[in-house]
């Protein structure tokens, strides 16, 4: 069974940052694509940054100066770097992997992490 798991959310300041982790349950390597979504309080759930396994990088518009997305092939995770948050950078934030080959392939989910900017 393929799992995705968040870590590294919380409640900061303004300001302030956090890094959020993605574990997945395989090995990175089957990856071809990984991203990071959020989604506000009453809104739907949007791509903030993504990296394929060649770690080309996209950001949103509205991260791109302050988040760093990044994968770790040997430590098995992925990374999003949060720096000068903002309340509106409040929301949920899932990991979502693609899988692109073999018995395994398919998109994936994690089940998400709380990140909470206080003004």
């Amino acid at each position: 069974q393929v799992q995705l798991v968040e870590s590294g959310g919380g409640l900061v300041q303004t300001g302030g940052s956090l890094r959020l982790s993605c574990a997945p349950s395989t090995s990175i390597f089957r990856y071809t694509y990984m991203a990071w979504y959020r989604q506000p309080p009453g809104k739907k759930r949007d791509l903030v940054a993504e990296i394929t396994d060649d770690s080309s990088t996209t950001y949103a518009d509205s991260v791109k100066t302050r988040f760093t997305i990044s994968r770790d092939n040997i430590k098995n995770r992925m990374f999003l770097q949060m720096d000068n948050l903002k309340p509106e950078d409040t929301g949920v934030y899932y990991c979502k992997g693609i899988i692109g080959s073999g018995l395994l392939r398919g998109d994936y989910w994690g089940k998400g992490t709380q990140v909470t900017v206080s003004s």
